[in-house]
Formats: structure tokens, C-alpha cells, sequence
């Protein structure tokens, strides 16, 4: 089988493409036409850095130092302490698979050009990404209001050569080391790029890409799950007829009553759970309700996944370089839009969790928004 490869380009990435490369070891390139882009943004903060008039990230510093001016020789120098002194956690490791698919989604905005990164720096990540190298993580360090710093962070020290790293086979060793047995040349940052590479949203939005797509197999499943229970139970399958599901149209309770009715067709086992076939008037509550609720938690899941859609479709940095040449500081790297999604998720998650669905994976999904890696 041909090993597969993700392009990451100006447009958006599709959940199926981070799982790709989150999960299953996909590959990477950037796109010609991201390469261009990125050029062009960074000629213009290239002519910014030059300028008399200070620019946030640029020419000055961050935070309280906003304002102050930094002399050229010491801009560089900046833009490593920043990377430095973020790149703090505490707590277990993040999973491989988290950690890969922070790195694609900060990859996905770089390349869409509005971050001014160079085009070198942008490939350093799908160098790693494509050598199997993992930045060593931690779970706790970040509030959600700042966008994942801390985990950004972490990764971008590494991509300097910096930090911990697991490489290909697991095994954890120096971020020098790893990009050295990878042929990888550290990165040099320069004027913007180290606020380019910890503005971002990329740990939750990744995670919430997992929770979609876990959570939608566990739907099916249960929904298997619950047509076994009917048909175990000599149930009545024509509580899942579609004239009754459309006086009540939620679109995931139709679907979901359309599957069980589906695999329920012209099964024997039902037929003594049909009216006059027995004294039982109707089936247990748990039996009748199950497209209601696994409908809900469809809905839910699918609400998720426009807002996984419109973040997948943003480029995500503080200050971004817009299409006509502007630098504008913004605050796009805040959390909350994924933070309340998440937090939504946590409901019908939990309402569908057995013992089938791994404990640590639902707890994840359920902090997700309190500490956004993992």
C-alpha cells in the first residue's frame, strides 16, 4: 500500500487529514502555493523590522514591553527567551498522537501566510512530522484564554533544537539530538516567527478533531449495541419507523432510529414483540428513547464538528499579516470557542461511555477545556 501523504497548503485541512497524520503516520508537504505566500509575507515583515516606526512582535517587545523597542542584534535573542520561558508543563506526557496533530494544525496556519513566518521554518515542522519526531509535552501549563502556549512552545523548542523529543521508535532524547539523527537543521528564528509559532489553538482543535471522530464510531457502535438489545429483548421495532421520528424531526434521531430500524428488517427474533403477539403494551423506556438519545449526542457531535470546521479554516496568529500587507495585533489565539465546544461534548460523551471506550481518552475529552493539551 502506497504510504499515504497529507499537502498542506493556503486552504483548510479536513478532520480526516489531521487523524491522518495524527493517527496514522501520514506524511507531509507543504504546497508550492503556501511556499509563495509565505514569501510574501515575510517581505513584509522583513520591511517592518527595518522600519523607524516599532511593530508589536517585530521590532518590540511582548506584553508589558510592547512598547519598547529592541535594538536588531538583540531581536533574534527575543524571539528564542519567548519560546524559553513558555515552554514550562508539568504532569504525564500528551500522547504521540496529540502531539502530532498540534504540529500539523500550527504547520496548517504557517502555511496559509498570514503568520510571516519564512518558508524554511514552516518545513522544519514537516520535517519532524515526516522523520517521526514527537516533541515531549506535558499535560499541564496552558489556560485556555492564551491559546495552548505552553504545548506550542514546547514543540517550537524542539524544532530549534532544543527541549525533548521522542524520536521514531519512542525513545526519548535531547531536541538536538532528534533533529541531528533526522537531518533536520534547527531553526534560527528571526523577527515574528516565535510569536508565529505559540499563537494557536492547535492542542485543543486537535483533540477535538479525535473526540469528533472517536465519538462518531462510538455512535454507530451503539447503535448496533441498541438493535441487539431490541431484537435480545423480543422488542417492538416500530418505535423507529420514520413517521413517528418526523413529528419529532432532530435530524440525528432520525438517523439514528433509521439505523436500528434498518438492521432490525426482517429479523424473526422481534416478530413476538409485535402488537397482539403478546400482553406487553410497549417496550422498557431504555429501548423506546435510544434514537433520542443517541440522536442528541449526534447533533452535539455534529455541532462540534462546524466549529472544528471554521478553526480547521482559520489562520491563527497575534499580530497576522493580512491579505492586503497589514500587520494587525488581533485576538484570535483565545480558546473559548473550542473550550465551550468541548465542554458541550463532555455531556453526551460521558452519557455514552462503556467499558469499550477508553476511561483515559473520556477524560481527556472531558478537561479538554480547563487544560487544552491533551
Amino acid at each position: 500500500m502506497a504510504e499515504q501523504t497529507v499537502t498542506v497548503g493556503v486552504g483548510a485541512l479536513s478532520i480526516e487529514d489531521v487523524i491522518a497524520v495524527a493517527r496514522g503516520g501520514a506524511k507531509v508537504a507543504i504546497s508550492d502555493e503556501s511556499k509563495h505566500e509565505m514569501a510574501l509575507s515575510r517581505a513584509v515583515i522583513d520591511h517592518l523590522a527595518d522600519d523607524t516606526v516599532p511593530h508589536y512582535g517585530i521590532s518590540t517587545g511582548f506584553g508589558a514591553l510592547a512598547s519598547t523597542s529592541i535594538p536588531k542584534e538583540q531581536r533574534a535573542q527575543l524571539q528564542k527567551s519567548l519560546i524559553r520561558s513558555h515552554a514550562a508543563g508539568a504532569g504525564p506526557e500528551v500522547e504521540r498522537e496529540v502531539v502530532r496533530g498540534l504540529l500539523v494544525l500550527r504547520l496548517s496556519t504557517l502555511c496559509t501566510g498570514r503568520t510571516g513566518v519564512r518558508p524554511e521554518t514552516a518545513q522544519v515542522y514537516a520535517d519532524m512530522l515526516n522523520a517521526g519526531i514527537t516533541p515531549v509535552v506535558y499535560e499541564y501549563g496552558s489556560l485556555g484564554c492564551s491559546g495552548d502556549l505552553a504545548p506550542l512552545a514546547a514543540c517550537a523548542l524542539v524544532a530549534m533544537g532544543e527541549g525533548e523529543a521522542r524520536n521514531a521508535d519512542g525513545l526519548k532524547i535531547g531536541g538536538g539530538e532528534a533533529l541531528r539523527a533526522g537531518g533536520i537543521t534547527p531553526v534560527d528564528l528571526k523577527e515574528k516567527e516565535g510569536l508565529a509559532l505559540v499563537n494557536g489553538t492547535d492542542g485543543m482543535l486537535g483533540m477535538l478533531c479525535m473526540a469528533i471522530t472517536d465519538l462518531r464510531l462510538l455512535l454507530k457502535t451503539a447503535d448496533v449495541a441498541a438493535a441487539m438489545s431490541v431484537e435480545g429483548m423480543l422488542g417492538n421495532d416500530r418505535v423507529f419507523a420514520a413517521d413517528l421520528q418526523a413529528l419529532r424531526p432532530h435530524r440525528g434521531q432520525g438517523d439514528s432510529a433509521a439505523n436500528i430500524a434498518r438492521m432490525l428488517k426482517d429479523s424473526g427474533l422481534i416478530e413476538a414483540g409485535r402488537p397482539g403477539s403478546t400482553v406487553r403494551v410497549q417496550d422498557a423506556y431504555s429501548l423506546r428513547c435510544t434514537p433520542q438519545v443517541h440522536g442528541a449526542a449526534r447533533d452535539t457531535v455534529e455541532y462540534a464538528a462546524s466549529v472544528a470546521g471554521v478553526e480547521l479554516a482559520s489562520a491563527i496568529d497575534n499580530p497576522c499579516v493580512t491579505l492586503d500587507g497589514r500587520v494587525e495585533s488581533n485576538g484570535n489565539f483565545h480558546g473559548a470557542p473550542l473550550a465551550y465546544v468541548l465542554d458541550f461534548l463532555a455531556i453526551p460523551t460521558e452519557s455514552l461511555s462503556f467499558p469499550g471506550f477508553p476511561p483515559r481518552r473520556r477524560s481527556l475529552y472531558l478537561r479538554a477545556s480547563y487544560r487544552p493539551l491533551p
